[in-house]
């Protein structure tokens, strides 16, 4: 790297962008406007699909991904449907049975009601995504690795190859570990996901979604930006400049979290009270040699630890907690811990003895301490 081509904590630090030339500030601009003179040098006429205020971010997100085309989204629900509702009746899926549990459900009524084939498979298992692949008629394969909650990973090379083979494309979803941990592209994935709500954004108060492409000539690709700017789930001005602040910090808050949710697996990993701690940077995790493949920088902010005192204690422990809030979400500069069974509902598939954790910027032995004292009160 050099000064003309900075490292992207770098880039990501300066937005992507030099100081205003007018002004000199430092800080991106915030352009609200939703209407354009017509016949202005740029092309533009209305924000609900051409938004100044959201290029900056998709652009650099593009960048940091290593893809061609980026688009942002009202959330990540907005995003994930947006790419599902670009198929055709007729048209299959492959997805991951352990995956965002919103989506998950989703996917299944509206698959069902519009006449597109969806089969859930454990990814994460040798030869399941080949296997349930319909030649002919698979347009998509949708994996999400680490897999929230319990982390399974997925060889994401093994399963673009797959989905190529019958001309399908790979979806990632890459909300936990972002480009700085995992970049889905260099494996052969064809589009990336993320609920730029958690670690993109970083700070919980923006709600936000993105795709980001390698190959924006692709049919599908062109339908999902139609049925963006049709459906008017654009990003909103304000919650895009949030973002792009979010963004300039990102290297710093995921490796810092990475690091301490490596320390706090391998501290409770020995603790009798746990059964067992979920983290694909333990070297007895199943799917860790993939994971060191594919995440050569760290393995990310979230862990799960599964109780030996049962549901009852899982259920427990977040009231318990000081440090750790109890609160769903994660990727943000504070620690949160939920029962995710108990958030989910009694069609989880979530084991009722798990605890999802996600670690923030706090400091290592004030999160340990929390959770002792917190396994302690719930026996």
């Amino acid at each position: 790297m050099s000064a003309s081509d900075p490292h992207p904590e770098t880039r990501t630090a300066h937005a992507a962008a030099p100081p205003d030339p007018g002004d000199g500030a430092v800080v991106p601009p915030l352009q609200p406007a939703t209407t354009f003179v017509q016949g202005a040098q740029d092309g533009r006429s209305y924000a609900r699909d051409q938004s100044p205020a959201v290029e900056p971010a998709e652009k650099l997100l593009a960048e940091l991904e290593g893809g061609s085309d980026a688009l942002l989204f009202a959330s990540g629900m907005a995003a994930a449907t947006a790419m599902v509702q670009a198929l055709r009746p007729g048209d299959h899926i492959v997805a991951q049975h352990v995956m965002y549990w919103g989506l998950r459900r989703w996917l299944s009524g509206f698959c069902a009601e519009w006449g597109i084939g969806l089969d859930f498979v454990d990814a994460g298992e040798s030869g399941a995504i080949a296997a349930a692949i319909q030649p002919g008629r698979t347009r998509l394969v949708w994996v999400e690795t680490p897999a929230n909650p319990t982390w399974e990973i997925v060889d994401i090379a093994a399963a673009a190859e797959a989905a190529h083979a019958v001309g399908a494309l790979l979806a990632v979803d890459n909300t936990v570990p972002t480009p700085v941990h995992t970049r889905p592209f260099e494996h052969g994935a064809d589009v990336v996901f993320h609920s730029a709500t958690k670690m993109l954004n970083g700070h919980s108060d923006v709600v936000a979604g993105a795709l980001v492409t390698a190959r924006p000539e692709h049919a599908l690709w062109r339908r999902v930006r139609g049925t963006r700017a049709h459906g008017g789930a654009i990003l909103g001005p304000f919650e895009a400049w949030l973002l792009m602040r979010g963004m300039r910090t990102l290297y710093l808050r995921a490796d810092r979290a990475s690091a301490t949710a490596l320390a706090l697996a391998r501290h409770f990993a020995a603790d009798s009270r746990v059964n067992a701690v979920l983290y694909p940077g333990l070297e007895n995790h199943p799917g860790h040699t993939t994971a060191a493949r594919q995440m050569a920088r760290g393995f990310g902010a979230m862990l799960s630890l599964r109780l030996a005192g049962g549901r009852e204690a899982a259920a427990r422990l977040p009231g318990a907690c000081g440090v750790f809030l109890p609160a769903t979400s994660l990727g943000g500069v504070e620690s949160l811990i939920e029962h995710r069974a108990g958030t989910e509902g009694p069609d989880s598939p979530v084991p009722g003895d798990l605890v999802r954790l996600s670690v923030g910027i706090e400091h290592t032995d004030d999160l340990i301490a929390d959770l002792e004292q917190a396994l302690d009160r719930v026996g």
